[in-house]
């Protein structure tokens, strides 16, 4: 593993982590539906709500037709209502995957994952490829063919929203945090699916050490193929934010570029993450309330967004309004979590980020 300076300040960037991706994954969770919630529906909901720029958890809905649809749990969700997070999946995963190191270790098996949920994850609590795998493995099914039958959703995010633990316990080593990744989402997803969560985890440890967002980036795009869409994607992402266009005509041309693929596809999130990792610039705020505004899967990319921004940033330097909402509670399916504290969960991330022998 790569030296990161001091322990304490590892400790700070892995709580910063934890907070960042709850809090990220909370700010988006009410307007998660891509279909219903695009961009410009979020920023005229905003804009009624008098919350542009948007520098807090979201307001309650100022229209009445807004709020019928917004997500069921958006009353726990908005600003002065968030009293510890709610149950999600983005958090349910790294939850279970910090529980999958400290079960089975760095060399952990994609067949450990798929016991792993059986044991600790409900299958209603499951959605797309995640759900075809779990039916797959209750039916006797094996990795990969968990992953490949009857499972229309390979190439979705459900991969790339479990990375992040693996990210933040190989801080500094992002090619061995893709490793980790590759081995899980195996499970149940195939192409540019599993290329999510590689470069999900890797950009996460990357995080650690990179001077910038940008250089973050750049190294996470060393573990996947540069000839994937996912690759190439984040690329021409990279490429319109260096030629100075703004975040919406940034958006709104890979928007047209990625037409088809559908609001919970890996490779338009990505998009949408990328821009708002690169026009938030490292400020966590911005960087969470951008790709949030960005659409699609929104918690999911507000999730890691904040997850990335919370590394660079370390927990001490979150904004208070983030976290302090949050009151270090963690609501989860997972077996035997519900109600952890989310102080506890980057303590146990850290002795495994630091153990000896890895």
């Amino acid at each position: 593993m790569t030296a990161v300076r001091t322990e304490p300040e590892l400790a700070d960037r892995v709580l910063g982590g934890w907070l960042g991706r709850i809090a990220g994954n909370m700010l988006g969770k009410p307007v998660e539906q891509g279909e219903v919630w695009t961009r410009d529906r979020i920023d005229r909901y905003l804009r009624l709500a008098a919350a542009l720029p948007l520098t807090d958890y979201l307001p309650e809905p100022a229209d009445d037709t807004d709020g019928l649809e917004l997500r069921p749990e958006w009353r726990q969700c908005v600003r002065g209502r968030v009293h510890g997070s709610c149950r999600d999946d983005d958090v349910d995963y790294a939850i279970l995957g910090l529980h999958l190191l400290e079960t089975h270790g760095f060399d952990f098996s994609t067949e450990q994952v798929g016991d792993l949920w059986l044991l600790r994850l409900p299958y209603l609590q499951t959605f797309t490829a995640e759900r075809a795998a779990y039916r797959n493995l209750a039916n006797g099914l094996k990795p990969p063919l968990t992953a490949t039958y009857d499972n229309p959703y390979q190439e979705w995010i459900g991969a790339l929203i479990r990375a992040d633990i693996y990210g933040w316990t190989c801080p500094g080593s992002p090619r061995r945090a893709a490793d980790l990744a590759r081995r899980d989402a195996v499970l149940s997803h195939t192409g540019n699916g599993v290329y999510g969560a590689m470069f999900a985890a890797a950009l996460v440890s990357a995080a650690f050490t990179a001077p910038t967002v940008r250089h973050a980036l750049d190294t996470a795009l060393t573990v996947i193929p540069a000839s994937s869409r996912l690759a190439r994607t984040v690329r021409r992402v990279a490429a319109l934010h260096g030629a100075r266009m703004t975040w919406q005509d940034t958006l709104a041309t890979v928007s047209e570029e990625t037409a088809g693929l559908g609001w919970i596809h890996t490779v338009p999130n990505a998009a949408v993450l990328t821009a708002g990792l690169l026009y938030g610039d490292g400020d966590f705020t911005r960087t969470i309330a951008l790709t949030v505004r960005g659409g699609l899967d929104t918690d999911s990319n507000g999730a890691t967004a904040g997850s990335v921004a919370g590394v660079l940033n370390g927990a001490a330097a979150i904004p208070a309004q983030w976290k302090d909402p949050l009151e270090d509670t963690v609501r989860s399916a997972v077996f035997g979590f519900d109600g952890v504290r989310i102080s506890a969960l980057a303590e146990r991330t850290l002795r495994l980020a630091t153990a000896d022998g890895r």
